[in-house]
């Protein structure tokens, strides 16, 4: 079978090979009506343009790197799928790696990426800092940061607004008669931890509230553990959750306790990643738009490559509140 080529990609598009060219490199503007058919027209001809040629052509491997905490949770699979949904139309293949929550790791990841001259980096970091990184940026590396915000560094990023997500849950809470609140966090260095801290202790300092905060890790053996040392549940009205994988873990545990949710005590989590509304009781979070958080990080750092700038404006996402059982008015 013979290659198909950019030429008949172009003739079945009805478009241009410069209207080809420009569509699946980024490389200038072109409407969503031509875009649209030029992709139709790679799709139905399995047209694949060689990387390696046009690598050596123009110095792009057409891989992104991205640099993650935890492959396991399923906030960041879905951040995963709206960056290469984005990409793969572009011919830009993504390079995963879980640093495991480990700095040592996370250096160890970017000097292989370094090594296989990515593009661009999605970096979502284990901390507040990373000097490694921050050389790599100096030194020409384009980066954006997904889900947090770095310390030191004038870069791109998105992440969804935090604050806002934490509040919109607590008016709602105080609403609903919650007056006692035990808020067990994620990790204590992380950008979305803090955010969601400071909202919840700006939010308690407010009125008359009695209330707890501990921070742990996002994961559902943490909220499990925390869950299985927590006495005097009658103390608390409510267990708000750094994220919905913690509440999934203090669910099970106090149920093993014969604690009946929301009878007893009400739950809620953050994020709002697909299992949540299947969940027994359906978790009552806050919904971040993870899919287009991902969309949005690989459309700012194609903008980055193809236009050789080091950086553009962030973007701030707005969450949304999600009622579902695991609350109920005290």
């Amino acid at each position: 079978m013979e290659k198909v080529s950019i030429k008949d990609v172009a003739k079945k598009a009805g478009v241009s090979i410069s209207t080809v060219s420009r569509v699946l490199t980024n490389s200038a503007p072109v409407s969503e009506d031509l875009r649209e058919r030029v992709l139709v027209a790679v799709e139905e001809l399995g047209y694949s343009p060689s990387n390696i040629a046009r690598s050596l052509r123009n110095g792009k491997t057409r891989t992104i790197g991205f640099i993650l905490p935890d492959i396991t949770n399923p906030f960041f699979a879905y951040i995963v799928r709206g960056v290469e949904d984005y990409i793969s139309p572009y011919g830009y293949t993504l390079i995963l790696a879980s640093s495991d929550q480990n700095k040592s790791e996370e250096n160890h990841i970017l000097d292989a990426f370094i090594s296989k001259h990515i593009d661009g980096l999605l970096f979502t970091g284990t901390g507040d800092s990373n000097p490694k990184l921050l050389k790599r940026i100096e030194q020409g590396l384009k980066v954006v940061f997904l889900d947090r915000i770095l310390k030191g560094v004038n870069s791109s990023y998105v992440v969804v607004n935090n604050s806002k997500g934490m509040k919109l849950l607590l008016d709602y809470l105080i609403d609903t008669g919650h007056k006692s609140f035990l808020f067990v966090n994620g990790d204590k260095n992380t950008f979305s931890a803090r955010q969601r801290y400071e909202a919840f202790l700006e939010k308690m300092k407010s009125g008359d509230y009695k209330y707890e905060h501990h921070f742990t890790s996002f994961s559902y053996d943490a909220g499990y553990i925390f869950g299985s040392k927590l006495k005097n549940i009658s103390q608390y009205d409510v267990v708000v959750c750094g994220n919905d994988l913690i509440a999934f873990g203090i669910v099970d545990a106090l149920e093993e306790k014969g604690i009946r949710i929301p009878d007893d005590i009400s739950i809620t989590g953050f994020d709002d990643i697909p299992f949540t509304k299947h969940f027994k009781p359906a978790l009552t979070t806050v919904h971040q738009p993870i899919y287009e958080m991902g969309k949005k990080a690989a459309e700012i750092i194609l903008k980055m490559i193809n236009e050789g700038i080091s950086s553009v404006d962030g973007v701030i996402l707005d969450p949304e509140l999600v009622v579902r059982e695991s609350t109920r008015r005290r």
